[in-house]
């Protein structure tokens, strides 16, 4: 896929977004949405400063997932995302050419990038990078305006509907900071989804990266993403995904019942 065409409209969306961005702050509905400053972060709160020296990032080894939906499942109802909305998912694909076809999986959340385009087109810094690398929001100072929603490439982000401001995945910060893992990683019941400390060479994380080939979604954005995969085709890398499942499809196209045992509506 050409990323060229969609590379070049990301950068005249943050052009106009700069340019426009002194017209948002005579807009802001209040003095501390227009001071850029973070109220948890200015008082050392550790939820928004992070663990110092660590730089958390995830491994996903797609000869290890099975589209089974449980990382969904679980993200859903760790964090309460609301209905039809996702902070993680698990797009398929059928790749080849009859009789040679397969599915392949490829699970998708927020990269965490080290380059982050959402934080720089934040216009009140309710979007940031804690120390640890974990890119998250705080929803009491975001106002809505959704730069952040249209400047990320991944498009993993989306407005939540109960607080009407933007959300995504934060890679369970909260279990992370206790020293657990995120839902999503340690619901996947094939061991796909391995996070860890890319600073520590002995974690598990590292020995990956260091044992086996990797790479990573649209490469070509620019921002360093921290979620790497193991295996991922070049046939599905940069392309967008949908909410609705193969199985799905074929079911309706050859009039078979619609019950499933997974509903892609996050029902």
């Amino acid at each position: 896929m050409d990323e060229k065409e969609p590379q070049q409209s990301r950068r005249g969306f943050v052009k106009k977004t700069t340019a426009l961005l002194g017209a948002a702050v005579l807009a802001a509905p209040s003095a501390k949405a227009m001071s850029l400053t973070n109220p948890g972060r200015e008082s050392g709160d550790a939820r928004y400063i992070g663990q110092e020296g660590k730089r958390f990032g995830m491994v996903i080894d797609l000869r290890k997932c099975v589209g089974c939906q449980a990382c969904t499942s679980a993200c859903k109802s760790e964090n309460k995302v609301p209905l039809e909305k996702f902070r993680t998912y698990v797009p398929e694909y059928e790749l080849g050419s009859y009789p040679n076809v397969h599915k392949a999986f490829l699970p998708q959340l927020c990269n965490h990038c080290a380059e982050p385009s959402c934080v720089s087109v934040c216009p009140t810094g309710a979007t940031f990078a804690r120390k640890d690398g974990i890119v998250v929001v705080d929803n009491e100072i975001c106002w809505g305006c959704g730069y952040c929603v249209n400047a990320c490439p991944y498009d993993k982000r989306y407005f939540n509907p109960i607080t009407n401001v933007a959300d995504k995945c934060t890679l369970c910060a909260h279990r992370v900071d206790h020293g657990l893992l995120p839902a999503c990683v340690e619901s996947c019941v094939g061991g796909a989804r391995v996070f860890g400390d890319f600073n520590d060479p002995s974690s598990a994380v590292s020995k990956l990266l260091a044992t086996f080939p990797t790479t990573v979604l649209k490469p070509a954005s620019g921002t360093k993403p921290r979620v790497f995969y193991i295996a991922l085709s070049g046939e599905i890398q940069g392309l967008p995904y949908s909410l609705k499942a193969l199985d799905d499809m074929a079911r309706k196209i050859d009039g078979m019942p619609t019950t499933r045992e997974w509903s892609t509506k996050g029902e």
